[in-house]
């Protein structure tokens, strides 16, 4: 990992347009969703509406630095890697997290954005790839679920759920069946790290014949809960 962008714990997200609030950019490999595996350099832009119980990554709630779309540009192609991916926090919290998007896909990257589902996507460019959270009870944010944003997926995209325990689970399959998930939108479950046993998970997925996908942070097999891995 190398981390290229840190910044104070001060000032708020960015709100011009042409400019961003990062709180780090670092090379690492994605550890979720379709593009796991791969070599990735990571823009993780700073703030966030929400506070999910097990959020790993308060500390890009606040504070960052504000860079310009070409300043980013310029760090994520000096990785010299195809995928990035752009996190948070939240985000599309951020007015310039829209443009940064445009102009990754512009340069021919592979991009892929990490959101919560809280705030509309209907925006994004359709060149990019949506990894969006279905926030169940256990997160203490379920009530801050856009269904409409299910519309707005496209093949592709993936809908990710992280549960920590068997009413998440329970709650999260009956969701699933209540709403109508786009063709080619694929459904990701995965456990809390260290709070729900993989293994139990999987089991339940098995023994429902759930229509999901069974996932794991590979980052934190590989490094634990270091920030920026």
């Amino acid at each position: 990992m190398t981390q290229a962008v840190s910044g104070a714990r001060a000032a708020p997200p960015a709100q011009d347009p042409s400019r961003v609030r990062v709180t780090e950019i670092f090379l690492s490999l994605q550890g979720e969703a379709a593009q796991v595996g791969w070599p990735t350099v990571f823009v993780r832009l700073t703030g966030c509406p929400l506070r999910c119980r097990w959020c790993d990554t308060a500390y890009s709630f606040s504070g960052g630095k504000s860079m310009g779309l070409d300043a980013v540009l310029q760090v994520v192609e000096g990785f010299g890697v195809r995928h990035v991916c752009v996190t948070g926090g939240e985000p599309l919290a951020q007015p310039g997290c829209l443009p940064l998007l445009q102009s990754l896909c512009d340069r021919g990257l592979a991009v892929s954005l990490e959101t919560s589902g809280a705030l509309a996507i209907g925006a994004v460019d359709p060149r990019v790839n949506i990894v969006m959270d279905l926030k169940a009870p256990g997160s203490g944010e379920a009530a801050r679920n856009r269904a409409d944003n299910l519309a707005q997926l496209k093949p592709g995209d993936q809908l990710k759920c992280v549960l920590a325990g068997r009413g998440d689970f329970d709650w999260a399959l009956a969701w699933l069946g209540r709403h109508r998930i786009p063709a080619g939108v694929e459904v990701l479950f995965s456990p809390v790290h260290g709070e729900l046993e993989p293994a139990v998970l999987a089991d339940w997925i098995v023994e429902a014949r759930a229509p999901v996908r069974f996932q794991v942070q590979l980052h934190k097999l590989l490094w634990g809960d270091v920030p920026g891995r």
